[in-house]
Formats: structure tokens, C-alpha cells, sequence
């Protein structure tokens, strides 16, 4: 007998995250930013979606997640909550919305919880936003951290490369994940680290720690959907896996459906209405 995975999955909640990193189980983790594709990947089983600011970069083709606004992130996530039964939604507080004021850091935390019925936020940066962090998670919010190659950070960084090479930045990394752990943070993510290092700090931690370019002995994997699933074509980094080619079957079915309408091939007389019988007086 087939069971439905999306009937079978209890909902996956910050606890249930807890739960899983004890029992020694990894988390799943993809991105969606609107109602069909998180649809298609809650059905399909995973445990947690993110609605990262990479929406900027996949869906509104900005060079940078620094354009994303906090109304465009309420939308996507009010999208993507509308669609999901049982994965964990957390959403990505955009760059400027959490940056060192703490009751500036509530006001837009509570907004994005409110406004999208989202059930934790992501946060970038360490021990610079323990206050806002703190204060976040006092008014009742789960907050996942992210550290490591931070993007809204990119020009800092001098751009997306590899993150925690020096001892001094490992150091910092490994401090500022503890103090997470200390501050409340349900789980952390971790980009583009060296995986040693990645693997150092899991073990350290009790709350799950989430990776993307961090090797496999973390807790969990997220990855962006339009990169695994072959739809973004022009950006394949080092960490990602391909599970599909959609780019190409997308471009496929659209050449055959130019073809068919040049060609009078579509729509047929099957695909097509005939004038209603007269009633006969």
C-alpha cells in the first residue's frame, strides 16, 4: 500500500528540530518563495522551507540578496505559508531589518511573523546581534542563526568565497556559534566552511546546525530549489548537487509549444469548443 508522505508527516516543528539532531537524524532543508513550488516540496516530504533572501537573486534576477525588502519577503512567505501542511516555514529577516537595534529588530521580526503566519525567523551575524537576537527570541520568535559566508555581508567580504580559512576567523566562528546556542537560537546554518570545521562546531552544539557548502557531518542540508532542481542554469558553486536538468525541459516545452502554435498544431479540435446545440422550440 502507497502512503501519501505528506499525510504520513506529523508537522515538523523548532522542537521536533531538537529532536531530530538527538536521535541522531538529519534535517532536509530546500528554499521556495511562492505557493506552487512550495506545494510540490512540502508534499514531497521535506522537513523544513526556507524563504531566504535569495528570492532576490532567483525570482527578481537582483545581482545581490541586499535588495530584498521586508514587503517582498512578506510576500513570499504569505505565499509559501499558504501552500505548506507540514514543514517547518523559517524566513530570512532581510538585510537592514535586523542590524543592531534591538526594538527596530522586534518591530520587523514581529511584523514578518504576523503579517505571513511563518513559524521561526533566520538571522546572519553573531556576536554583533546577540541584543537584537536576545530580544527577538524574548517576545516568543524562534530564531535560527546563520554564519559563515553571511551574503548580505558580500561586500564586506569582498565577495561569496570560502569563509573561516584564517585560525582567528575559525575561532570567531566557533565563539559566535556557542553564543547562539546561549542566546536561544534553535538551530544555526553554517556557509561555505571548511568542513572540518563545520563538523567541530555540530559536535559541540546541542541544537542542530544546518549546512550549505559544510560537508556532511552536520546536522542537515539546505539548498536553494532553483539551483538542486536545475532551474537556475547560470550559478552551479562547488556545494551544490544537481537532482534534475528542469532548466532544460523548460526550455524544451516551451520550443515545442512555439513550434505547435506557428505550425496551427495547437490546440487541436480535441482542445477546443464547439458552438452550443440550438434548442429546437
Amino acid at each position: 500500500m502507497l502512503i501519501n508522505k505528506a499525510t504520513a508527516k506529523s508537522k515538523v516543528t523548532v522542537q521536533v528540530f531538537r529532536k531530530m539532531k538527538e536521535k541522531g537524524q538529519k534535517i532536509s532543508m530546500l528554499t521556495a518563495y511562492d505557493y506552487t513550488m512550495a506545494k510540490l516540496v512540502d508534499q514531497a516530504g521535506i522537513d523544513a522551507i526556507l524563504v531566504g533572501d535569495s528570492a532576490g537573486n532567483v525570482m527578481a534576477g537582483y545581482e545581490t540578496t541586499l535588495s530584498v525588502t521586508l514587503d517582498e519577503i512578506i510576500y513570499h512567505a504569505k505565499s509559501v505559508k499558504r501552500a505548506v501542511k507540514n514543514a517547518l516555514i523559517v524566513v530570512d529577516m532581510p538585510f537592514g531589518t535586523c542590524s543592531g537595534d534591538p526594538i527596530d529588530s522586534l518591530h520587523n521580526a514581529i511584523r514578518i511573523m504576523r503579517e505571513t503566519g511563518a513559524e521561526a525567523l533566520k538571522i546572519e551575524g553573531g556576536e554583533e546581534l546577540l541584543p537584537d537576537i536576545r530580544k527577538i527570541i524574548a517576545a516568543g520568535i524562534p530564531v535560527m542563526g546563520h554564519l559563515g559566508l553571511m551574503p548580505q555581508s558580500v561586500h564586506q567580504y569582498g565577495g561569496f568565497g570560502l569563509r573561516a580559512k584564517s585560525e582567528m576567523e575559525a575561532q570567531k566562528l566557533k565563539n559566535d556559534a556557542a553564543l547562539l546556542e546561549e542566546a536561544g537560537c534553535f538551530a544555526v546554518t553554517l556557509e561555505k566552511v571548511p568542513a572540518a570545521l563545520a563538523e567541530e562546531i555540530a559536535l559541540s552544539l546541542r541544537i542542530p546546525v544546518i549546512g550549505i557548502g559544510a560537508g556532511s557531518q552536520v546536522d542537515g542540508q539546505v539548498l536553494v530549489v532553483h539551483d538542486m532542481l536545475g532551474l537556475n542554469q547560470e550559478f552551479l558553486p562547488k556545494f551544490v548537487r544537481k537532482y534534475a536538468e528542469l532548466g532544460d525541459t523548460v526550455k524544451k516545452a516551451v520550443n515545442d509549444y512555439i513550434l505547435d502554435v506557428k505550425n496551427s498544431d495547437f490546440p487541436s479540435a480535441s482542445e477546443s469548443y464547439e458552438n452550443p446545440t440550438k434548442e429546437v422550440v
